[in-house]
């Protein structure tokens, strides 16, 4: 039987299930660069660059294993720009008596593998995406009857199931989540390590070359350009972070630094979410690096967290409750998102600094995301689609199953409570606590009001004016709800003031 497999620009894994038992006489991989999947939203020029180029040479190790590789690159004369479209036109050529292929992580692509096995002329077969440590059956049934999801207990069923950092059923170090430990600030005159980035080679030149032809307004910087596009590179640098970044990892996991764009940070996402590296081997390596004396338990259970934990928890509460999930507003936000976060124009230093980074980079670390870009948006009350679209264009490593519910529960607490149980919302107080942003800043996190007052303050007391009647009763907010209810009825009076008059400058209310 011969059989056309098609693999997806983030499924760069030769294990993926839909290459499990190819034959290479016979079998044909169908890999395709579409403008449709760079286009529904205008992703970042590097994230675009990122995922062609890997694509590229993934390609190229299958033909060195003398597999037969059916490539369509962007600018092939006849490229439809879309997966059925050269689905079927590679159906003429091929005549296969089947098609494989592995499930995607996008709900709409998921609807158009659904919608193929009713409409191409030869069966098509959808496989589990293996690589995940849980699959979606698996979580489901977890997740059965629970009203709101908390990562923690599925987190520990994980460690269970994978046995990292356990003896026997009892967790390393006597607790599960020494997240506690994992909040301190940059001291003064630190330096963090030197990052391995790596030089664009041949076929990345070519790509770069190739999205600057037809992506030249979409967001984003292309240089410079440092992912690994290949898994020989991706092993590089998941070893660079283990000897040089993961022994800090968990104190200064929350911290900001002007000019610092990766800290100790593992910048591995976007490898792992195209598939050049697996969530198991990343935890394997960081688990010996504990186990060797290389890295305390703070920072090595605090990263394999946030890849058996909540990487794998979104990705499962995503196809747990889609497609409704993405429809939910549960704060009623409706603002639009500011021009600034398209150009970083702005005279917050905070927003200035990660907004420019993201540009740069294609890439923000976790509190940037959180605590910066995420809860500026939750305090303006921009309507979730807006800011949910931009965290998936402007990130290399956003897919929507990992970047809708880290914005839509996390940041903009948009599921009302079914994935976080509080909003994330934090004056400019939290801001330069944890970073040297504010420093030379036009506005003050020391001033509350008036002329000077860091923006973030007002809009922070407003946001809990404004959502009292659906958070007041939050028992996760009953210390700044306590707080408000001090204030006279003056005082609140010129927060909703203040925060009117800088929102409907910067960001209008729609509808």
């Amino acid at each position: 039987m011969k059989t056309l497999r098609l693999v997806l620009g983030d499924q760069l894994t030769r294990s993926i299930s839909s290459l499990a038992d190819l034959e290479p006489a016979r079998d044909v991989v169908l890999m395709v660069e579409v403008a449709a999947e760079a286009t529904y939203v205008r992703h970042h020029k590097q994230k675009i660059a990122l995922i062609f180029s890997a694509m590229r040479h993934f390609a190229e190790g299958l033909r060195g294993e003398g597999i037969t590789v059916d490539y369509v690159a962007l600018e092939d004369q006849g490229n439809t720009g879309s997966f059925e479209g050269e689905l079927r036109r590679a159906l003429l050529r091929h005549e296969p008596d089947r098609v494989i292929v592995t499930e995607p992580g996008e709900w709409r692509v998921w609807q158009m593998m659904l919608e193929w096995r009713e409409t191409m002329p030869v069966p098509v077969e959808i496989r589990a995406d293996d690589r995940f440590v849980a699959s979606r059956d698996e979580f489901a049934a977890w997740a059965k009857g629970r009203k709101t999801y908390r990562m923690e207990f599925f987190y520990r069923e994980m460690r269970r199931k994978t046995g990292l950092l356990m003896k026997g059923d009892v967790p390393v170090g006597g607790q599960w989540n020494f997240d506690a430990e994992n909040r301190k600030s940059l001291p003064a005159g630190y330096h963090p390590p030197q990052r391995l980035r790596f030089e664009p080679d041949a076929v990345t030149r070519e790509v770069l070359a190739l999205v600057e032809r037809h992506f030249p307004d979409h967001f984003g910087d292309l240089a410079p350009f440092g992912w690994p596009v290949t898994r020989a590179d991706a092993l590089k640098a998941l070893d660079h972070f283990i000897a040089v970044a993961l022994e800090g990892f968990g104190d200064f996991q929350d911290a900001m630094k002007r000019g610092e764009d990766f800290l100790h940070h593992a910048l591995l996402s976007p490898a792992l979410n195209i598939g050049l590296l697996t969530p198991m081997e990343l935890c394997r390596a960081a688990e010996r690096a504990y186990l060797e004396g290389r890295a305390p338990l703070n920072a090595v259970e605090g990263f394999i967290r946030q890849v058996i934990g909540w990487r794998e928890f979104v990705r499962g509460l995503y196809w747990n409750e889609m497609p409704g999930y993405a429809e939910t507003n549960a704060l009623s936000a409706r603002r639009a998102l500011p021009d600034f976060y398209w150009t970083g124009e702005t005279d917050l230093a905070c927003l200035k600094e990660c907004i420019t980074a993201t540009r740069r980079n294609a890439y923000a670390h976790h509190i940037q995301r959180l605590m910066v870009t995420g809860n500026f948006a939750l305090l303006a009350g921009v309507a979730p689609r807006e800011i949910e679209q931009w965290y998936l264009l402007v990130y290399a490593d956003a897919f929507e199953w990992v970047e809708l519910p880290n914005v839509h529960g996390m940041v903009m607490f948009a599921d009302g409570g079914l994935l976080a149980s509080k909003p994330y919302a934090a004056s400019g107080a939290y801001i330069d606590r944890m970073s040297d942003y504010c420093a030379g800043c036009r506005y003050d996190p020391a001033v509350k009001s008036g002329p000077g007052a860091c923006p973030f303050n007002p809009l922070y007391w407003n946001f809990l004016i404004e959502n009292e009647d659906k958070l007041g009763n939050n028992p996760r907010m009953a210390m700044p709800y306590r707080n408000l209810r001090r204030f006279s009825a003056e005082r609140r009076a010129e927060i909703t003031r203040e925060a009117a008059a800088f929102l409907d400058e910067v960001a209008p209310r729609q509808g």
